[in-house]
């Protein structure tokens, strides 16, 4: 099993003091004193979103643009985008930046597609979001063959259709692909019918609930037919919040404050979409601070990487044995440059029992 470093906020919420946040120059600068110690330190790879409008990730808006930075600031980790939101985007255009970013990092990128959820990030491409889910799913073949160097026919700007190959032709001859879930169980066997990795989560869902989705994911893929992707056996990345303290006492306190601030900011986030259930549009604030209290201490019961490295050592084992082939280590809920570091240096030192 692999460890990746995983960015998923990277911002301080909005109900954070203002007194000593960081400059948006500064997140970048984390996070690239991230990355160069998770490339020293031999993770597997570095995972970065697609976010846009909003307080939670708000330094994320261009995967691309910011794994560009990436790739020449390392020299050894994977550079992932997780995920490229595919409805937004035309499919020329993916493989174009990423082909670039791909010879950047001399052959370390790897996509995970991902539908998109919140309404406002449709603004880019309002006509697309009802049919966010079957244009993702559609869209991967596509980028496949693009990827490849097949020509594919466009209209261009007269409308006549026209033969397409996407320049510069990317150092991989296959494009590393993943596919985002959620949780849904069909985006699970989607995944394996078209034989993408699939990116999920440890976060709202029982250990038995995320054995059976493997289960399901591995039959899918072992019967569905090659189509330049993984192997018949497939790959599960799941995302964990993370940090290995030097005992358990230390690792809850340090997180406790800021994982909650995360949490209420990305309930208010949520609250915003308007495809969301009324029950969570109308949250209080004293709702939501019990509701990220709640899932505090859930998180600390099974899933997480929060704690000393003997706990995390265990969790570990366990989400070996439940099928996971790379954890990716969500790091950037809240706490400080200093404090993640540390947490990656206990980290590291497990990784031989890992693998």
């Amino acid at each position: 099993m692999d460890l990746s470093v995983m960015f998923f906020g990277a911002d301080p919420p909005a109900d954070a003091p203002t007194a000593g946040a960081p400059r948006r120059g500064e997140a970048y600068d984390d996070i690239l004193a991230v990355a160069r110690a998770a490339d020293r330190l031999g993770f597997h790879a570095i995972w970065t979103p697609e976010r846009h409008f909003q307080q939670v990730g708000q330094v994320f808006p261009s995967p691309p643009v910011l794994s560009a930075a990436l790739a020449v600031a390392t020299r050894r980790i994977g550079i992932r985008a997780g995920s490229v939101i595919l409805p937004l985007h035309h499919p020329l255009r993916v493989v174009e930046d990423w082909a670039v970013v791909d010879n950047l990092s001399q052959g370390r990128i790897g996509l995970s597609a991902a539908t998109g959820w919140h309404s406002a990030d449709f603004v880019l491409a309002p006509e697309r979001y009802a049919d966010r889910r079957e244009l993702t799913v559609q869209g991967i073949p596509l980028l496949r063959r693009l990827w490849a160097g097949e020509a594919v026919d466009f209209p261009d700007g007269t409308g006549a259709p026209v033969g397409v190959v996407p320049q510069p032709r990317p150092v991989q001859e296959t494009l590393p692909l993943w596919l985002t879930t959620s949780g849904n169980p069909e985006t699970w066997e989607a995944a394996g019918r078209l034989r993408t990795a699939v990116l999920g989560a440890t976060v709202g869902q029982s250990r038995e609930e995320l054995a059976e989705k493997i289960a399901r994911y591995r039959a899918a893929c072992a019967a569905a037919p090659d189509q330049r992707g993984t192997d018949a056996h497939g790959r599960v990345t799941l995302m964990a919040h993370t940090f290995v303290g030097a005992d358990d006492a230390e690792a809850r306190r340090v997180t406790a404050a800021p994982l909650k601030r995360y949490l209420r900011s990305y309930v208010r986030q949520t609250a915003a979409n308007r495809a969301a259930d009324r029950a969570t549009a109308e949250l209080t604030a004293e709702q939501t601070a019990a509701l990220a209290e709640f899932a505090f201490h859930r998180y600390l019961t099974w899933g997480c990487l929060l704690g000393s490295a003997e706990t995390c050592r265990k969790t570990l084992a366990d989400l070996r044995e439940l099928g996971c082939d790379e954890v990716a280590c969500f790091v950037d809920f809240g706490l400080g440059r200093d404090e993640v570091l540390a947490g990656l240096h206990r980290l590291a030192e497990l990784q031989e029992e890992v693998a």
